[in-house]
């Protein structure tokens, strides 16, 4: 009983999120709930507003309308305890080329206010699980771009986060790339909750329990794999489908 109370524990909370830009609506009245131990798929079409609610949970932007709680923390009136339990990777995510990936994790360790014993054992064990030792005194310029995207998860996971929000993670990767960031987020899923955008429908297959998509600012569609297929049978038809595109 005591695992599913936790289970179902909400750990992302969108609450009629929305944000407008003048007369434009970037995202529009969204609502929805990841719960402990969740990998959740967020899809929808470029320009729909994923990027833009994701940032509206991690706090980095400010809703006009609405409100966003991870852990249960509110991420306007209490980003600091919030972003505690929360590791960001957004699509372009914040790397300083002149710097390694040590440099730059032991850089986000001080900037976090890590005991220095904690901040080492830190690194050693996020770069044992991102796969960063071949690299790890390499200036982060010299870099392909699946080891910049490994380097970024290693910054989101660097403080133990409860939570991971994760912006487009294989985008631009080889297929080699995309299976090695596949095999991290397949791990991290055993003991994180997870929003994960994507536009890769192979990867919502495998690894998510739950869908929740968007289009024109508007959520459209939330329910497991199988209720999306059975929207039109096959996934890419389905998104075709509710994200008004001809299929």
């Amino acid at each position: 009983m005591g695992d599913k109370a936790a289970n179902t524990q909400p750990m992302i909370e969108a609450i009629g999120l929305s944000k407008f830009y003048g007369p434009f609506a970037a995202a529009r009245e969204i609502s929805f709930k990841v719960n402990r131990g969740e990998l959740v798929a967020f899809l929808g079409p470029n320009g729909a507003g994923k990027s833009t609610t994701m940032k509206m949970l991690t706090g980095y932007l400010s809703p006009s309308e609405g409100s966003a709680k991870i852990a249960g923390h509110d991420m306007f009136a209490d980003r600091i305890a919030g972003s505690k339990h929360l590791g960001y990777l957004p699509e372009n995510g914040p790397l300083y080329p002149d710097m390694t990936p040590h440099g730059l994790l032991s850089f986000f360790g001080d900037a976090r206010g890590m005991e220095k014993g904690y901040k080492a054992s830190r690194i050693e064990a996020v770069v044992e699980m991102c796969d960063l030792k071949s690299v790890l005194h390499k200036a982060i310029s010299k870099l392909s771009k699946g080891f910049r995207q490994r380097v970024g998860m290693a910054q989101a996971l660097l403080h133990e986060p409860d939570v991971l929000i994760l912006d487009e993670p294989t985008a631009g990767l080889d297929p080699n790339q995309i299976r090695e960031v596949r095999n991290t987020m397949r791990k991290l899923g055993e003991t994180k909750t997870i929003l994960l955008s994507t536009h890769i429908l192979q990867e919502v297959e495998a690894m998510a329990s739950r869908v929740i998509m968007i289009n024109e600012g508007r959520k459209v569609f939330e329910g497991s794999v199988e209720d999306l297929k059975k929207v039109r049978g096959d996934l890419t038809d389905a998104f075709h489908k509710l994200t008004g595109a001809a299929a």
